[in-house]
């Protein structure tokens, strides 16, 4: 891939941190230079990971995340490892006839530099073995150690609780446990993002009783070392396995008589929830933002509710921010060499001036057409949005609970909002495959944009939805648009990418927007639906109005950044991790 998607144009140069010790004494942690090392580092498992620029194309926000934590890791020089599949096929999404579709083409971890270190060997029902080839790709102080074969299948192929889907999650933990082996890593921590990475704690207590621990000396050594991060609201709505599946995929791969047992005890009646062996396995659970640690409703095994720490998902700002944003930022003494903020960065911010913010947006806009003109809107054509245009923007996965068909519940009022500001509306984010509620959906919206020619010349959807599309929506668009059902959105990051970039924020107050009470940006609110989307169009009006003020713009602005500059940070949020998992001795 082009660098330049990433780091186009750019008088911005990142300031070098010398090494890690730097951070750590920043962080008031400088006992991690002795317990974090190359043999000893971090380890992040994770079923997707959304780094294209890698060669590794996941599903959506959880594996942009993931993504984000790694380059964090590596500008802070961190001893850091990914272990993750490398799908052999990358899905794509297309419109034809208003409608989506899918297609797959074949990728190869060796076209983007992963080197082959060896092969390892998981055991299915019968005896038969499964080798699974790992890939290792070495990026400053972080790694990835990649696991796959030729019939691993694609990123959530399968039912959720479906065998192929509980062989993926299988062969991820207890391969890749194995190709840590191989690669020389012991691991000081593990830090396992979602409940489909248990099996990665799994294998490593079955290794510590088969070399002669206790059972329960294994287990409380295998929590203190191992975090869940849960992205997931509901415990009921997570994948559950029957026990001959786990006869099948789990058990030939546990040589622990004793550890047979004890994930034999955990099932309820025939069935388990893997979140369940997530519980029993971790002391330090976390949930991605303040209100998810707080709603997430899991029970551990005897009924009791399971305690959440909340540390929000961060952003790396280096990719998703226009370059010369970040370097006003550090001009400014906004953020200092590791990309937080710093002591008075309030008093900072007030600094800017809408000159600066109207010049960025339209160094910005230009960014984001040249890419507008690569990418294809619903009818097969290229899109160009006029500088002196406002534009709207929803761009994130077109899924029920975030309800991208909300601004449509009214189409002329939205036509007549588009025509009075001057205002063009770009919509991107892919159905989720198999979701066929959704699929009607995007095709019903598509078709009511159809029919009027106003907003056929106006709004836009952009077909393919992907790393590249979103952050020069990020940065080349004045308001975004982030409507999700109170309570179900976990953290989300687009909208920190939206704010990062000078963006007016429009928003209900879930996810980790709702980590600063009353939310800092243009609230959606009401007491039904038919509410929300009256007070949704309300906040576009009044965004049209910031838009073209320059008083109120610079105070919209400065207030958004205030409250969330800390949150947005992944620098930030790396320190709450390592805070977190290295307490400090008698603390």
């Amino acid at each position: 891939m082009d660098q330049n998607i990433y780091r186009n144009n750019t008088n911005y140069q990142p300031q070098d941190i010398e090494d890690a010790s730097d951070f750590y004494e920043a962080i008031n942690r400088q006992s991690l230079t002795h317990q974090l090392s190359d043999t000893r580092p971090y380890v992040y498992w994770t079923m997707e990971i959304y780094d294209k620029e890698n060669g590794i194309k996941g599903g959506g926000g959880l594996g942009v995340l993931a993504a984000d934590t790694r380059r964090v890791a590596q500008q802070l020089d961190i001893p850091f490892v990914v272990v993750t599949p490398f799908y052999r096929s990358e899905l794509h999404q297309t419109i034809n006839g208003l409608a989506q579709s899918e297609y797959s083409i074949p990728v190869s971890p060796r076209k983007y530099g992963f080197e082959y270190i060896d092969t390892v060997t998981i055991t299915t029902d019968h005896g038969f073995g499964t080798e699974l080839d790992i890939f290792r790709k070495q990026l400053g102080s972080t790694q990835f150690i990649t696991i796959g074969e030729s019939n691993f299948g694609e990123l959530y192929q399968g039912l959720g609780s479906g065998d192929h889907r509980l062989y993926q999650e299988v062969a991820l933990g207890f391969g890749g446990y194995k190709a840590l082996k191989v690669a020389g890593i012991k691991p000081a921590v593990i830090q396992l993002n979602e409940t489909a990475t248990i099996f990665a704690a799994l294998a490593r207590l079955d290794e510590l009783c088969s070399n002669g621990m206790n059972l329960y000396e294994a287990i409380v050594y295998v929590r203190k070392h191992t975090l869940y991060t849960n992205h997931t609201l509901v415990q009921a709505a997570e994948a559950e396995f029957s026990r001959s599946q786990f006869d099948r995929y789990v058990m030939p791969n546990i040589k622990s008589r004793a550890v047979r047992g004890w994930v034999s005890d955990q099932f309820h009646g025939d069935f388990i929830r893997p979140n369940i062996l997530a519980i029993e396995l971790t002391e330090a659970k976390n949930g991605v933002s303040r209100l998810h640690a707080q709603v997430a409703n899991f029970r551990d095994k005897n009924g009791d509710k399971v305690k959440f720490h909340a540390v929000t998902n961060g952003i790396d700002m280096e990719t998703w921010v226009l370059p010369e944003t970040l370097k006003l930022y550090q001009e400014k003494d906004i953020i200092d060499k590791f990309g937080l903020p710093t002591e008075d960065y309030e008093a900072k911010i007030a600094t800017i001036t809408a000159d600066e913010i109207r010049s960025l947006k339209k160094l910005a806009r230009q960014t984001m057409n040249d890419i507008l003109g690569r990418r294809m809107d619903q009818y097969g054509n290229p899109v160009h949005i006029p500088e002196e245009a406002i534009l709207f923007d929803f761009k994130r996965r077109f899924a029920d609970y975030k309800r991208p068909f909300m601004p449509f519940e009214d189409t002329e009022e939205l036509k007549r909002i588009l025509v009075e500001h001057n205002a063009h509306y770009i919509l991107a984010g892919k159905v989720h495959q198999g979701d066929f509620v959704m699929y009607d959906r995007l095709r019903n919206i598509l078709g009511q944009i159809d029919q009027d020619e106003e907003l056929r010349n106006r709004v836009h959807y952009i077909q393919d939805y992907d790393e590249e599309l979103g952050r020069a929506l990020a940065i080349g668009a004045d308001t975004a648009i982030n409507v999700p059902i109170i309570g179900l959105e976990a953290c989300g990051t687009s909208w920190e990418k939206d704010i990062a970039n000078l963006k007016m924020l429009i928003s209900t107050s879930d996810g980790g927007v709702a980590d600063i009470k009353p939310i800092a940006c243009l609230e959606v609110v009401g007491k039904n639906y038919h509410e929300e989307v009256e007070s949704l169009y309300s906040n576009m009006r009044a965004a049209g109005a910031i838009l073209a003020d320059d008083h109120l713009l610079v105070e919209n602005v400065h207030k958004q950044l205030i409250a969330y500059l800390p949150i947005i940070s992944g620098a930030r949020m790396v320190k709450d991790y390592l805070k977190f998992l290295f307490p400090q001795s008698g603390k």
